[in-house]
């Protein structure tokens, strides 16, 4: 028996509480510390002053843009992979792999260049103020410096992930976030670079975590990526973007969001944008555990349904919205009760950001569990290939009812519409998910009754 036989039977006959745990605790905690060394930033960054935060959090819209990339040429790239894997075509599956790869890091560099010439203005447009802009060209311009690894990792990480490897995964993207944890204050205080240091030490630990999952990527029974294999043919490039723009959807809408909720929250000074900030930063990393947890749904969903076994998919959809609604509702209520201390943590010394963040954050907190629903809701659709349904879900809560609210509600609520706007985003966007994951659902189960038939006759 190959390896590729081995993986297939392991994808398709392991329980799937088991499989579902085994490959979303490493993808866990990759996210989480992918999450933690961007918190890093942010704290570390936080030290020199409120404008230097708020920096942090300007940039962070950019790098929304750089994962929207990312995340739709690496979820497109690893699903299309995974279904032919589950129809046994690996050689198709190699092709699609280093098509995806060589083509995401081709934009990668197209983008940084393109960065670094409109520097400024680009920085300008991201809702940097006057006193916020000279902190936020420095961090900016070294981000755009790692951008071709950083984008093209998004790939390799989903490659690996579609493959039921996430252990190497978890190792690259964890290696590389301890890294940037312990560079951040050498390259801040130590040598006296400021933000320019916090994105220096970024980009490099970037760099070290795309070279980890790049030589990972050939290793246990994993799909060598080979130039040889890049077959830039239209097919490849409609089916790849079909499946992973509404993550493009998903990740633009939330850079856009970004950049609108600094501006509408400019007026209420700077203080208002870094804890605005912050909570982005602190919520970045719940969301970044749920999307762990669901990341190990998704190969299970990926190679059960190339492979027809659509009871295994629904299986899995039930067990995972019931696990991370428990864990959501537990994160919230903490994050509720100590939504101070967990702002002081950012700025301890400017009791402006730690009543505006306190407040939004048990906003948020109210809503948050429903999130549950909809992003796993949300990788089934896409995962499965159905691309309408996952394209109205992506644009729904940043889009559909996060911008148009974020842009009403503080002309009436002032401050307060700045903080009550994600919330009610969340609970529309969970009213119009609901039926639409049911539906799925039960859809799967009547093509699974099908099959059988099928198989019977």
């Amino acid at each position: 028996m190959n390896n590729l036989d081995a993986k297939y039977i392991k994808m398709t006959q392991t329980p799937i509480p088991k499989l579902v745990i085994n490959l979303a605790i490493p993808s866990m905690i990759a996210m989480i510390i992918t999450a933690i060394y961007n918190m890093a930033d942010t704290y570390f960054v936080s030290q020199i002053n409120t404008s230097a935060s708020a920096a942090v959090g300007i940039s962070f819209s950019l790098m929304a843009i750089v994962q929207a990339i990312g995340f739709t040429m690496g979820m497109g790239t690893g699903n299309y992979m995974a279904q032919f894997l589950g129809q046994k075509e690996s050689d198709k599956a190699a092709k699609v792999v280093a098509t995806g790869f060589f083509t995401t890091f081709a934009m990668g560099v197209i983008f940084s260049i393109l960065g670094m010439i409109f520097l400024k203005p680009l920085v300008r447009l991201l809702g940097a103020t006057p006193t916020i802009l000279p902190y936020a060209i420095d961090y900016t311009r070294f981000i755009l410096l790692g951008i071709p690894f950083m984008m093209s990792s998004y790939v390799l990480n989903n490659i690996l992930r579609f493959q039921g490897s996430a252990l190497y995964s978890m190792f690259g993207i964890g290696f590389g976030g301890i890294l940037n944890i312990i560079l951040d204050p050498i390259f801040i205080f130590h040598l006296n670079m400021g933000t320019g240091g916090a994105a220096l030490a970024t980009s490099i630990s970037q760099f070290i975590s795309f070279c980890i999952l790049f030589i990972a990527s050939g290793k246990g029974g994993n799909l060598k990526i080979s130039f040889a294999n890049f077959t830039p043919k239209l097919e490849i490039y409609k089916e790849i973007l079909r499946i992973g723009m509404p993550s493009f959807y998903r990740q633009s809408l939330a850079s856009i969001a970004g950049i609108v909720l600094n501006q509408t929250a400019g007026p209420f000074g700077d203080a208002a944008i870094a804890a605005m900030s912050i909570i982005a930063r602190i919520f970045h990393l719940a969301v970044a555990a749920l999307l762990g947890f669901g990341q190990g749904f998704q190969p299970v969903s990926g190679y059960n349904y190339g492979a027809k076994l659509y009871n295994r998919v629904v299986e899995a959809f039930w067990f995972c919205i019931r696990v991370s609604a428990v864990g959501l509702t537990i994160i919230s209520t903490i994050g509720f009760i100590f939504a101070p201390q967990i702002i002081t943590l950012f700025r301890r010394d400017d009791p402006l950001v730690i009543a505006i963040g306190s407040t939004a954050m048990r906003y948020q907190c109210i809503t948050f569990p429903l999130s549950s629903w909809i992003i796993i809701n949300n990788m089934l659709v896409q995962t499965i290939g159905k691309s309408k349904e996952a394209s109205i879900l992506s644009l729904a809560r940043q889009g559909l009812f996060f911008l148009p609210l974020i842009l009403i509600l503080p002309s009436f609520l002032g401050l307060a519409g700045v903080q009550l706007s994600q919330p009610i985003a969340d609970l529309a966007t969970f009213i119009m998910a609901l039926p639409m994951g049911i539906r799925v659902s039960n859809e799967l189960k009547q093509l699974q009754i099908e099959q059988e038939a099928k198989i019977q006759r």
